[in-house]
Formats: C-alpha cells, sequence, structure tokens
C-alpha cells in the first residue's frame, strides 16, 4: 500500500510490484470489491452516518447535509438504501441458519396486527392508490425477562388462513400467548400446542381474571411507526418491508453483539463484503 496525494481520494492506494509488469506499476483503488467501491462519498463521512444509522439517530436529511455527510437528499438516500440491504441480508440468513423462533416451555409471547397506512404531511396532496391502501402488519413479539424479540410480517388480509401460519412457523409450541379477541385467533391457537390469554380491549387493557395484557407489543408499535413514519418508509411496500427488516436486525442481531449495533452492522458489511 502506497500514500497517494492529489485529486478524490482516500489517502492511499494498493500497488503491486510484481516483476512481470517490467518496470510499470499497476495500482488500485482500496475500496475494489468492498461495501465502499462504487461511492464517492469520503470513508469519514460514510463512517458517520453508519454510526448514526446504527445507534437509530435522527437521520434528518437537511441536518446530515449541513454536517457535510452529503450534498443531495438523494445520495442519502442511496446511503440509508445500502445499509437496510445489508441489515436484510443478515436477518434472512440467521433466518435460514437459526429458524427465527421465539418463545417455548415458560414463555410468553403477544400477537396483534397494526395498520400501518401512509399519512400525507400536513394533509396536502394527492391521496394515491399507495396512500389509502391499508398495509396491516402482524407482529409477534418474544418475551425472555428483559429481552424482547420481534417478528414482523406485512400481511394482505387478517384472516386466519393468513396469521396462524405465521404464529406456527415463528412460535415454538408450549408458548403462552397473548392476544386481543380478533376473531382470527378464536379457538385455533389452543388447538396447537399453545397456551391462548385474550384481553377485551374494548373494556380494558389488563384482563382482571388472568391478568394478561398486550402493553409491550403496544408500545413496542408506537416506536416502530413512529421511526418508520418519520423516515416516510411505508410509502411503497418494498420500502415498508425493508424498514421492518431493519427493526427486526436490531433486536435479534444489533443488540446481541458484544459491540452493540454498530458493531453488529460493520460485522455484517464485512461479512457480506469480503476483501
Amino acid at each position: 500500500m502506497t500514500r497517494r496525494t492529489g485529486g478524490r481520494t482516500d489517502g492511499f492506494q494498493w500497488e503491486c510490484r510484481h516483476a512481470s509488469y517490467k518496470g510499470r506499476k499497476c495500482t488500485s483503488t482500496i475500496r475494489r470489491g468492498s461495501f465502499f467501491e462504487r461511492s464517492k462519498i469520503s470513508l469519514s463521512s460514510w463512517m458517520t452516518f453508519i454510526y448514526r444509522f446504527s445507534q437509530g439517530l435522527r437521520l434528518r436529511q437537511s441536518d446530515m447535509v449541513q454536517d457535510g455527510i452529503a450534498r443531495s437528499s438523494r445520495t442519502l438516500s442511496k446511503m440509508a438504501g445500502s445499509l437496510r440491504k445489508i441489515c436484510k441480508r443478515a436477518m434472512k440468513k440467521h433466518a435460514r441458519s437459526h429458524d427465527q423462533k421465539v418463545g417455548g416451555q415458560g414463555e410468553f409471547a403477544m400477537i396483534d396486527e397494526s395498520c400501518f397506512r401512509h399519512k400525507r404531511k400536513y394533509h396536502r396532496g394527492r391521496a394515491s392508490a399507495t396512500w389509502r391502501r391499508k398495509k396491516w402488519v402482524f407482529g409477534i413479539l418474544g418475551i425472555r425477562n428483559e429481552r424482547r424479540r420481534p417478528i414482523l410480517r406485512l400481511v394482505r388480509r387478517r384472516g386466519r388462513q393468513n396469521l396462524i401460519p405465521i404464529v406456527v412457523k415463528h412460535v415454538r409450541p408450549g408458548t403462552t400467548l397473548i392476544s386481543d379477541e380478533w376473531r382470527a385467533y378464536r379457538g385455533a391457537l389452543g388447538a396447537m400446542g399453545y397456551t391462548h390469554f385474550t384481553v377485551n380491549h374494548s373494556r380494558w387493557f389488563v384482563d382482571p381474571n388472568s391478568g394478561a395484557h398486550t402493553q409491550h407489543l403496544e408500545r413496542a408499535w408506537l416506536k416502530y411507526k413512529s421511526s418508520i413514519w418519520r423516515l416516510r418508509g411505508n410509502r411503497t411496500e418494498k420500502m415498508l418491508k425493508d424498514h421492518l427488516s431493519v427493526i427486526e436486525w436490531t433486536h435479534w442481531l444489533g443488540s446481541e453483539h458484544r459491540n452493540g449495533p454498530l458493531g453488529s452492522l460493520i460485522r455484517d458489511i464485512r461479512h457480506q463484503y469480503p476483501v
């Protein structure tokens, strides 16, 4: 590796001095084959952006442009999209190798559905079909001591044939399930090896007889929605799925890494772009 000066550069470049070049120098950028190869953003700006992204900080594009991370909102959107893709691939790999499941004997999970329909800013502008269409997200929140692990799936409908297969796929038998009294769950979960408690939200938040409640998941919905709405990440189904994958990545991989979400994100970049 040699130091290089002048022009748009990272300060260093790879240089091969093998005898077969007969006095000629063969050089290459240090970004070759890496996550940053096709980007013109400086590595220091990239690291600042990666840190903010991994820590869940407010990624206001106007602030980041002012801080000199990038010159335009379009560039920042591409940077965020690249990192979301890293998180999505990491979660898919984790699900394939570890069977993304929650619960078990003596543990419990909460299930619920919530609408993530796009909202117009200040209720202005033409309401397109994408904005009017309801986007239902089915959520499973596995709870074990202080750990919370969400499973979030975009569903077309909230019928029994749409929701129950997701529960069977991602919740281990013997788990205690808590839900509202939505008819899709009625009489189906108990027959599949789950202990099922319900709470009637039209009357109370905590069932006075069983003590069952879904407040952990209700609080989680508020947090997830505020994050996605702030980033306008529910304008299309594809974008919404990407943001849901990032939320899952944060709780399944990011928070479990010994160096936190930043260490987990750097590890995933290194694994997906081995140099």
